[in-house]
């Protein structure tokens, strides 16, 4: 296995920050274009940003969850929309927030084949049903990151909260995946 054919990077970034400021969904849907407001379904309002393509989800409270960005710089690109539409119906955010990342998604390939039933036996916290979904699931406990594993060597993984934990996490795995092969 060469370092060559490995590669992993961030499709998805989860971030939640706080505007620190009651938001007026109500208003927000009435006037805001790309927004879903349906408060007998679900206490926040949606958002959807074209550019960068993301989605946010914003609480009366002032909490937002944006999700679909790559890069930290594309999250930051969105919350500054997001407080910009705020600006068009009167809410004048005055803070900078501060941003948490919650979650990093990340997809790519160890550079080879696996058998993932023999995988699945030799390698611990594992979970591999074929007949339900066709990836073995991989619970990487040291790093806090979760694998999908396919038989063609890609790979998603999960749990992460930085680019250097899903790096540090594939170089884990791909030990675990040495020492079994």
């Amino acid at each position: 296995m060469t370092d060559k054919k490995k590669d992993i990077r961030v499709v998805n970034i989860v971030v939640s920050t706080s505007l620190e400021q009651r938001i007026p969904l109500e208003k927000m849907a009435a006037t805001l274009p790309n927004t879903e407001y349906n408060p007998e379904q679900f206490p926040g309002l949606v958002i959807r940003i074209r550019e960068p393509k993301t989605s946010a989800l914003i609480f009366s409270s002032g909490k937002v969850v944006c999700t679909g960005a790559k890069s930290m710089d594309k999250v930051e690109e969105s919350i500054k929309k997001i407080i910009s539409s705020l600006k068009k119906i009167n809410v004048d955010i005055k803070i900078k927030p501060e941003i948490q990342i919650q979650n990093i998604v990340a997809s790519g390939s160890v550079g080879m084949h696996l058998n993932l039933n023999t995988l699945a036996i030799k390698m611990k916290n594992t979970e591999y049903e074929p007949e339900q979904f066709p990836g073995l699931v991989f619970k990487l406990i040291d790093a806090k990151a979760t694998f999908l594993l396919f038989t063609n060597g890609k790979v998603v993984c999960t749990g992460t909260k930085s680019e250097e934990e899903v790096h540090s996490a594939l170089d884990k795995l791909i030990e675990n995946l040495k020492q079994v092969i």
